[in-house]
């Protein structure tokens, strides 16, 4: 019984190791200037040096930020920060229902929650634009926005079910050394409502409305980028308590100038 009981935990070890071993590393991103996908007149947006997670945050990683800040656990966050759905995965406070899961994504968890595990770490969620920069790129072209293959790749994966099921880092490393931006599940960024508020500006708020969901699709660039169209319009259909099953993240970074 003694035995087993170590199997079982030795095996556990070696997967927790294994899972925080792959998913840890940043990667350092040249910012530059490009024309989002919304954007009056189709506006330049520059993106800065910044650094970005390799992969999305697993299960195993945030179950070790529950241990650590229990007040993110489902049985004691605010029900302000997270809805009912929140970490459903979990059958008690940092124990998975499906131990296998350990190296997927995290999902059902919400920004409020996303934001503290990267700010815990000295992180930050990407931005809109940071994040879309890098994720415009295929294996080989930093912008594939107008190659067929790279829209028709991603409607595929709206179409396959379960892909928040699959493990991290299984699809190849896009030009920036980044994985699973598509294929896997969707990501929060810091301002993901940002791009979907009506104003004189893509960046205008209207801080008398509810800042967690925008309001009409405008000012688009590109009106033949369905791929993207379903990415933002997701993006502008939910709020910052929701908790869905293929809604992830990963982290960024500012890189210091003056180290």
């Amino acid at each position: 019984m003694f035995a087993k009981a170590f199997s079982l935990t030795s095996v556990f070890l070696v997967f927790h190791a294994l899972g925080f071993t792959q998913a840890e590393g940043m990667v350092n991103i040249k910012g530059s200037r490009y024309i989002p996908l919304y954007g009056r007149d189709s506006t330049v947006v520059e993106v800065k040096d910044f650094q970005i997670d390799k992969y999305p945050v697993t299960n195993i990683q945030f179950s070790e930020f529950l241990r650590q800040y229990p007040k993110w656990q489902k049985a004691n966050v605010l029900k302000l920060y997270a809805d009912d759905s929140y970490l459903r995965q979990f059958k008690n406070g940092t124990e998975l229902i499906n131990p296998q899961s350990g190296n997927s994504p995290v999902t059902h968890v919400s920004w409020f929650a996303a934001k503290a595990y990267c700010e815990c770490q000295g992180k930050r969620l990407p931005t809109v634009d940071e994040w879309e920069y890098v994720a415009m790129a295929d294996e080989v072209s930093p912008d594939a926005r107008r190659k067929p293959s790279y829209n028709q790749e991603i409607l595929a994966w709206y179409e396959t079910p379960r892909t928040d099921e699959k493990s991290i880092g299984k699809s190849p490393k896009n030009y920036w050394g980044v994985y699973d931006l598509h294929g896997l599940v969707w990501e929060w960024t810091l301002d993901f409502n940002s791009v979907m508020i009506s104003g004189e500006s893509r960046k205008d708020v209207d801080k008398d409305s509810d800042l967690f969901c925008g309001s009409a699709a405008i000012g688009a660039t590109d009106l033949m980028n369905y791929a993207a169209f379903m990415r933002y319009a997701f993006r502008g259909s939910v709020k910052a308590r929701y908790s869905i099953k293929n809604l992830g993240f990963r982290c960024a970074k500012d890189i210091d100038v003056n180290p």
